[in-house]
């Protein structure tokens, strides 16, 4: 007897995830400033979409720290907090080792070869004044591992914490800083390449604890009781 195949909806889930990257992005690259309001109306008009998905994304924004939610009252844009990024620095950064140790024995010459291209990419970027495409080639690289290991339970949190850091790195970079160092990149490839688990899980430990330094962060750049009601867009 032919089995029966379960037919389910995938358009709600599928406009839901595409606001929720969207807007999220928009929020990481500052295009939504810290203390913004939302409105699930505008941005579903800006997207072309109906509410029902943005305010689904509005709802996985709030859990994961990028929003915050009063009833019947506001939704907006969260401060970037340097408890906040310090703790979800730590996180990504304790998966991140833990891939790392488990993906090195398992990398082959092309995975090697891909986060090489990736750090080229970094480092012509972080040349050329351009975050956004510095941190994507990050990403990329650092991916490698995460793949590699086929921890689906570290991916997963590694992509819920990261945006809460990358809006301190976009911070950083345009008050003149820069992005994580391509040296550093560097050498934790070359402990890959030569399948050296303990010398990469060093070099990852230490790219975290750079990036969870935020004693030049200012958390009282906005006044939590100022809201922005200003109508919010996206290009």
């Amino acid at each position: 007897m032919e089995a029966r195949r379960a037919i389910r909806p995938v358009g709600r889930t599928l406009l839901r995830d595409q606001a929720y990257t969207v807007i999220r992005d928009a929020i990481v690259a500052g295009e939504i400033e810290p203390g913004a309001v939302v409105r699930d109306a505008d941005l579903a008009e800006r997207l072309g979409l109906s509410r029902a998905p943005v305010r689904e994304a509005f709802s996985r924004l709030v859990n994961e720290g990028l929003l915050e939610s009063k009833p019947q009252s506001y939704t907006r844009v969260t401060r970037v907090v340097a408890a906040d990024v310090r703790d979800a620095a730590a996180v990504v950064g304790a998966m991140h080792e833990l891939v790392t140790r488990v993906a090195v024995p398992l990398l082959m010459a092309a995975d090697v070869e891909i986060m090489r291209a990736a750090n080229e990419r970094f480092t012509a970027a972080v040349a050329a004044g351009e975050v956004g495409l510095a941190l994507r080639a990050d990403d990329e690289l650092h991916d490698v591992l995460v793949r590699v290991s086929g921890n689906r339970a570290a991916a997963a949190t590694v992509a819920r914490y990261t945006p809460l850091i990358r809006r301190l790195e976009r911070r950083r970079f345009g008050e003149g800083g820069t992005c994580r160092s391509a040296g550093l990149h560097e050498r934790l490839i070359e402990a890959c390449a030569t399948g050296d688990v303990d010398g990469a899980v060093r070099v990852t430990a230490e790219i975290w604890r750079t990036l969870a330094d935020t004693d030049d962060l200012d958390t009282d750049d906005l006044d939590t009781d100022d809201l922005d009601t200003d109508d919010v867009y996206i290009d």
